[in-house]
């Protein structure tokens, strides 16, 4: 369990909070706007109405104490790039900020962003290239570089052990496990055997998923 400072509780940070509560998290949610920190109320561990812009306010909520300060502020760069600066100088171990574009991106990280996530472009991404291809299920980026991708077996595959096909070998991919019917199984061992009826979960780079699944 962890302490969690959430600050902006429109529709996006209303979502995460929705998340954090279902983990157990302590949630401390700030926002300037009454109602909706209303509709979070029954999420959240504390909340607060406040302007994250002052530093006095700010400080008052002793941002050392908490271990993630995400900022979810949409539709004022301005606020969320001040916000996100206060925490750092205020002691923030780990800032998490929204960003609406590519520009926003580079500033909260040089203005004191830990980490930056950018909603909109991460889902289209991801709609991009779970809806062009049938046999993908899901999809997750890992960096730049490596993504996880949820596969059906390829054709050839089929009946045939981990360790025969020499994955990691010939095509530079990793198996991470297999999922049937719902279940996630990743005691993965060289005789696992692949069928028809599972799916599997790669990890690779991106070049090489998609030269070995024809992505």
């Amino acid at each position: 369990m962890k302490n969690i400072l959430l600050i902006g509780a429109g529709r996006f940070g209303r979502h995460i909070a929705m998340q954090l509560s279902q983990l157990e998290h302590q949630i401390m949610a700030v926002d300037t706007n009454e109602e909706r920190i209303n509709d979070v109320l029954h999420l959240v561990t504390n909340a607060q109405i406040g302007d994250s812009t002052n530093a006095e306010f700010l400080r008052s909520l002793g941002i050392r104490n908490f271990d993630v300060c995400i900022v979810t502020i949409g539709g004022s760069f301005q606020n969320s790039l001040e916000t996100t600066s206060l925490l750092k100088e205020l002691g923030a171990k780990c800032v998490v900020s929204r960003a609406e574009r590519d520009v926003h991106a580079k500033f909260l990280l040089r203005n004191g962003a830990d980490h930056v996530i950018y909603p909109e472009k991460q889902v289209a991404e991801w709609a991009a290239i779970r809806y062009t291809a049938d046999h993908i299920f899901d999809y997750m980026e890992i960096d730049g570089q490596h993504a996880i991708f949820e596969v059906e077996v390829p054709h050839e595959w089929i009946g045939k052990s981990v360790g025969e096909l020499n994955i990691r070998r010939k095509y530079g991919i990793n198996i991470l496990g297999i999922k049937h019917s719902g279940k996630t199984d990743v005691s993965i061992t060289p005789d696992t055997v692949l069928s028809g009826e599972i799916t599997i979960l790669a990890l690779g780079e991106y070049k090489a998923l998609q030269k070995c699944f024809r992505i």
